[in-house]
C-alpha cells in the first residue's frame, strides 16, 4: 500500500512542475543564505580566536559553506527538471535520473538539519575553549615585550571594555596571576620585593585589576588597586559597597554572545531545512505521478503520486534483503578469490588422439 497516495490531472501536474521551479529557485537563494551564515559564523570565530584555546571550532561553518553551495548546484538542477517535468515528452530525458536526484536530495537536506543541530550542540565545546583561552590570554597580560604575545593586553583590554567583563569568571581571577610586568616594578622599594618574596612562585600578587575591568556608569572613580583595604579609600567599604567594576566575567559574556549567535543561525538553518523537505516531498510527487502516466501510455490521464510505493516497514524490509543480498554476494566473490585455479582458463590441447574423456566418440 502506497503511503500519502495523492490523485494527480494533467493539469495538477503541470502546475505543480511549475511551482516547484519557483520554489528550487527559491531554494538556490536559501543555499546562498547558508553559505553567508556559515561564513557569518566563521569570521565572528576568528575574530576572538586569540582568547579560545586550540579547539576544532570551525567544523560547525564548514558544514553550513559546504551545505550552502550544494544546495545552490542541487536546486539549480532541480529548477531545470521541474521546467522540463512541465512536458511529459521532455520528461523521459530526465526518467533515469529523477530517482538519484531524490534521494540524493533527502540525503542533502538530512546534513541541513545536522548542521542545525551541531549549531546548538556546539555551547559545551566553546565554552571550555573559553576557558581555557582566557585563562591564558591573562596569564600573558603583561608580556608586552614577548614577540607573539604583545598584543594580548590589548585585546583583553578591549575585550572587557567592549564587553562590560572583567577576569575569566570575575575580577577576583586577577588577584591570582601576576599581570604587571616585573619591568614596570621598582625593585628599590621595599614593599615590591617583599611581595615577590613573600609568593612561592616569584610572582607579584595584588589585589588589584587593570584599568579596563572599570565600570564607565559608575559615579565614583574607579578603584582598581587594593580593592579588598576598606581602609586604604574614603568612605569605602569592600563587604557591603557596590564595587565599581564590571561583575561578569568575560567567559559568561562571550559565551552568551556566542550562544545568541548560533541560536539564531541554528533557528534560520532549521527554517530552511523545512523548506527543503517541503520541496523534495513536491518533487517526489511528481517523479511517481509522471512515472505513473508512463505506464499508462496517456500524457492526459490521471494518476497517482506517492512518497512510498510500499509501507514504510515494507520498503525498510526490501532495501534490508537488498542490502543482505549484496553482502552475500561480497562473501561468495571474497571465497572465490581464495582458490587460485576457479576462472582461470584451460591451456591443455585437444586433438584427434587426445579428446576429453566427455567427449570420446562411441563406436557404431
Amino acid at each position: 500500500m502506497a503511503v500519502l497516495k495523492v490523485k494527480f490531472t494533467k493539469t495538477n501536474r503541470d502546475k505543480l512542475a511549475q511551482v516547484l521551479w519557483i520554489l528550487n529557485w527559491v531554494s538556490v537563494v536559501t543555499g546562498l543564505i547558508l553559505f553567508s551564515l556559515g561564513l557569518f559564523l566563521k569570521v565572528e570565530i576568528n575574530k576572538r580566536w586569540e582568547l579560545m584555546a586550540e579547539r576544532d571550532l570551525h567544523y560547525v561553518p564548514n558544514m553550513l559553506i559546504a551545505t550552502g553551495l550544494i544546495a545552490c548546484g542541487i536546486n539549480f538542477l532541480g529548477g531545470k527538471i521541474c521546467y522540463d517535468c512541465a512536458d511529459t515528452t521532455k520528461f523521459l530525458r530526465w526518467k533515469l535520473l529523477m530517482l538519484p536526484y531524490v534521494i540524493c536530495t533527502f540525503f542533502f537536506t538530512f546534513c541541513i538539519l545536522v548542521g542545525a543541530l551541531m549549531c546548538y550542540g556546539m555551547r559545551g565545546e566553546l565554552e571550555e575553549a573559553l576557558d581555557l583561552g582566557l585563562r591564558d590570554a591573562m596569564r600573558y597580560y603583561k608580556d608586552t615585550d614577548t614577540p607573539g604575545r604583545c598584543f594580548l593586553k590589548r585585546t583583553v583590554d578591549l575585550l572587557q571594555i567592549q564587553f562590560q567583563c572583567c577576569g575569566n569568571f570575575g575580577f577576583r581571577d586577577w588577584f591570582q596571576i601576576q599581570w604587571i610586568s616585573n619591568r614596570y616594578l621598582d625593585m628599590s622599594c621595599r614593599e615590591v620585593v617583599a611581595r615577590l618574596r613573600s609568593n612561592v612562585e616569584g610572582k607579584y600578587l595584588m589585589d588589584g585589576v587593570p584599568f579596563s575591568c572599570c565600570n564607565i556608569n559608575s559615579p565614583r572613580p574607579c578603584i582598581q588597586h587594593q580593592i579588598t583595604n576598606s581602609s586604604a579609600h574614603f568612605n569605602y567599604e569592600y563587604q557591603t559597597e557596590e564595587l565599581n567594576l564590571w561583575k561578569k566575567g568575560c567567559r559568561q559574556a562571550l559565551l552568551e554572545y556566542y550562544t545568541h549567535i548560533m541560536q539564531s543561525i541554528g533557528l534560520t538553518v532549521l527554517i530552511i531545512w523545512l523548506f527543503e523537505l517541503s520541496v523534495l516531498t513536491g518533487v517526489r510527487y511528481l517523479q511517481t505521478s509522471l512515472e505513473n502516466v508512463l505506464r499508462q501510455g496517456d500524457p492526459d490521464s490521471e494518476s497517482d503520486g506517492w512518497l512510498l510505493e510500499n509501507s514504510f516497514v515494507e520498503t525498510a524490509r526490501s532495501n534490508f534483503n537488498i542490502i543482505k543480498s549484496l553482502g552475500k554476494c561480497n562473501q561468495i566473490g571474497t571465497a572465490n578469490n581464495g582458490d587460485p585455479n576457479i576462472d582461470v582458463p584451460s591451456t591443455a590441447y585437444y586433438g584427434p588422439d587426445n579428446l576429453p574423456p566427455k567427449q570420446i566418440p562411441v563406436a557404431s
